[in-house]
């Protein structure tokens, strides 16, 4: 397969996973979207590799990289809670209203016990979307459930 190929391929799923799951914001080229390695693998559920491809790719600019970072590092069989929030912040430090970031780092705050900081980011949220969106919604959820269980962190079915 020729490289060009591979990119295409690489575009495409990472175009239909995005279709599928709204937390992680859509590449403005499918096609050329450097990210769509690594969002194969966090769909996959290979949070090891993920990391390395985003490593390897290393676009610390990008909110999109920061932020699945953050969820890859979150995910992990070993959880990076400290590290998850960094890369997170520094997503919401390039783009404030970078919704996967504010629904990904409410759910790691509820994981952390930190309820108010998880209802900020829900209610960061509540003033970005317009009409109800997969982010407020799935937040929402988690918080209800994280109340619901006595003020603990009950792991939500991920979206990816």
């Amino acid at each position: 397969m020729t490289t060009l190929s591979r990119l295409f391929v690489a575009g495409a799923l990472a175009f239909s996973i995005h279709a599928a799951f709204a937390a992680d914001t859509e590449p403005v080229n499918p096609v050329n979207d450097k990210l769509a390695p690594a969002r194969a693998q966090i769909a996959a559920k290979q949070w090891r590799n993920a990391i390395d491809e985003l490593k390897r790719i290393n676009d610390t600019g990008s909110a999109d990289w920061n932020n699945l970072m953050g969820y890859s590092l979150r995910k992990g069989k070993t959880p990076d809670l400290e590290g998850a929030e960094k890369y997170y912040d520094e997503a919401l430090r390039i783009d404030p209203k970078h919704r996967g970031a504010l629904e990904y780092s409410g759910e790691l705050y509820l994981m952390m016990g930190d309820l108010p900081k998880a209802e900020e980011r829900l209610s960061r949220l509540d003033k970005i979307c317009r009409l109800p969106c997969d982010e407020y919604t799935e937040l929402k959820k988690a918080v209800a459930a994280y109340k619901a269980n006595g003020n603990k962190y009950v792991a939500q079915q991920s979206q990816w």
